[in-house]
């Protein structure tokens, strides 16, 4: 059976101020992870789940995103002149992911605002939101699992993950309601940034979100917060005000690459999966930690 979920939004309009000066002339989502840019672990996520139509919202400086997922003829025949047949299966393999859009944001009013952005191209249908800051491993089943929940349940999913009370002025806070399933709580109440004794839980919003068109009425009656940004946590709380909106919990698997750290993180954890890095680089690291004296 065909999913019930086909398209898929990517907001990547924010100028990644947190990677100067390295993305001062190129988009955050185009950094390298190994030797693929951050956003393409992410439409390759959505495909992974079943995703046709990808909208990737963008703004000044972000041509870069369109031409990666473009044909290049000119270097197609070089390659193939080169006899590099591997190399041009993967380049010519990238127009074909799926059927990616683009729209401009024209101004940064928030992530609640970018998806707003996104009505008339995802129309009445449910929808995946994915941030381009989060990467996921590829034997993650997030992205298939909330697709499995919209199915069961036909109401929103948001995606959290437990995190230290003391980090949570930094996310979207749950407010959780067990359900029979431990993955899976119904959502009383959502809050953004906390303070930690004001947290209603310790889970978190992470960048992954399935919802029903409902959320642009949602969206269009959200005030403006601070800086004058439309918030997509305050649009989920008015949407689960009228109806039910589920959270699914995981644990692992996820690279906030918007953090430095994060970023060096996913490289290195992802490099050493792979079948043509992971050997060599294992030996090097532990050749590292031995003579750096590293415990």
């Amino acid at each position: 059976m065909a999913n019930a979920v086909r398209k898929a939004v990517i907001p990547a309009a924010g100028l990644g101020t947190r990677f100067l000066p390295a993305t001062k002339a190129q988009p955050k989502e185009m950094l390298p992870v190994v030797d693929k840019p951050a956003i393409q672990y992410v439409v390759e996520e959505a495909v992974r789940a079943g995703i046709e139509d990808i909208l990737i919202i963008t703004g000044r400086g972000k041509r870069s995103l369109e031409d990666h997922f473009d044909r290049s003829i000119e270097l197609e025949v070089a390659l193939e002149q080169a006899g590099k047949h591997e190399q041009l299966n993967e380049v010519r393999g990238l127009a074909d992911l799926a059927d990616i859009h683009y729209v401009r944001q024209g101004e940064a009013r928030g992530l609640g605002h970018a998806v707003s952005v996104a009505r008339k191209h995802v129309g009445d249908e449910p929808f995946v939101v994915m941030l381009g800051d989060d990467i996921m491993d590829e034997r993650s089943t997030v992205l298939e699992d909330m697709i499995d929940v919209f199915e069961r349940t036909g109401h929103s999913v948001v995606a959290f993950k437990a995190f230290p009370l003391e980090e949570m002025s930094s996310y979207g806070c749950a407010d959780p309601e067990p359900t029979d399933d431990e993955r899976l709580v119904r959502l009383r109440g959502i809050v953004e940034k906390p303070r930690p004794e004001e947290a209603p839980s310790n889970l978190a919003v992470m960048g992954r979100y399935l919802f029903t068109s409902d959320i642009f009425d949602a969206i269009d009656r959200t005030k403006p917060g601070v800086g004058g940004e439309i918030q997509l946590t305050d649009a989920i709380a008015i949407l689960l005000s009228e109806q039910p909106v589920y959270g699914y919990v995981f644990d692992e698997g996820r690279f906030d690459i918007g953090k430095k750290i994060d970023y060096l993180r996913a490289t290195v954890e992802l490099a050493l999966d792979r079948e043509d890095l992971g050997p060599e680089f294992r030996a090097y690291l532990a050749e590292m930690v031995r003579r750096r004296g590293i415990v």
